[in-house]
């Protein structure tokens, strides 16, 4: 069975299929993911050739199937986020998230609230917000659905929400610092990365602000975060591999324009 339908949705990714197609995979809000394959769209004159460009959202006419694959009839309202598509670094965080979301959830399940939340994700980073901050709340919001809801709020032994706090992942969650005793494998975070990992548990992308983290305190968090998902989630995605070679490219040219010259 099969419908036509208006959908909203958001490329996830696309790969060549046989000569002039390809094969599309689409977060629709009202249908989840799905793989949609889309005719001749390798030919030059293809009308829907930059509907289906990678970090671009839509709404597609498709033709809905219950089993196998899709197909994609039109687009309509086609919005770009251009600086991702132009610039390396952006590329690589906005892949990251489209990876993180793909892994999260399996294809037919629908989900707007997750939708919404890729959406507003890539419009912050297209429009010039932190891309590591915008990472970092997204890889913090997403966790439930790799079945990780850790306890962010207060201490999960006595409840307190007040003082200072470390990550446990024996406890699924925040010890205080008068319960540190019970998990000497605690990740010994700093209280600055479990400040901002708390908040970013609780914000509204909605009502997003801005953000200022120095640039320790960002590193604290992608080693938090980074222990949380090996942890915890298990996975590692190569757009994720790819950023912390970017991480370590930079901490190289960093080194080196702090490096003295000597002149012989």
């Amino acid at each position: 069975m099969s419908q036509l339908e208006e959908v909203e949705g958001i490329i996830l990714s696309v790969r060549n299929h046989r000569e002039n197609d390809r094969l599309v995979k689409i977060f629709t809000n009202r249908f989840g993911k799905r793989m949609f394959f889309v005719k001749g769209t390798r030919k030059p004159n293809s009308k829907l050739k930059a509907a289906i460009l990678p970090f671009t959202k839509a709404n597609y006419i498709a033709d809905i199937r219950d089993s196998g694959l899709c197909f994609l009839r039109d687009a309509k309202e086609v919005v770009h986020y251009s600086a991702m598509q132009k610039d390396i670094f952006l590329n690589a965080y906005a892949t990251y998230v489209l990876g993180l979301a793909d892994a999260a959830l399996e294809d037919a399940i629908v989900d707007s609230a997750l939708f919404h939340k890729i959406e507003m994700t890539l419009i912050d980073i297209d429009e010039g917000y932190d891309p590591e901050i915008m990472v970092n709340i997204f890889e913090v919001q997403i966790l439930p659905y790799f079945g990780v809801a850790p306890e962010l709020r207060g201490c999960v032994s006595c409840g307190t929400t007040e003082g200072t706090f470390d990550y446990s992942s024996s406890y699924g969650g925040l010890l205080c610092q008068k319960h540190w005793h019970l998990d000497e494998h605690r990740y010994h975070a700093s209280p600055r990365a479990i400040h901002f990992l708390r908040i970013f548990s609780r914000l509204n992308l909605d009502q997003l602000g801005e953000i200022k983290v120095k640039e320790e305190t960002k590193k604290e968090l992608r080693v938090l975060l980074d222990m949380i998902y090996e942890e915890s989630v298990g996975i590692k995605l190569k757009s994720k591999s790819f950023i912390d070679q970017m991480y370590t490219w930079g901490d190289m040219l960093l080194q080196r324009q702090e490096k003295p010259t000597d002149f012989q």
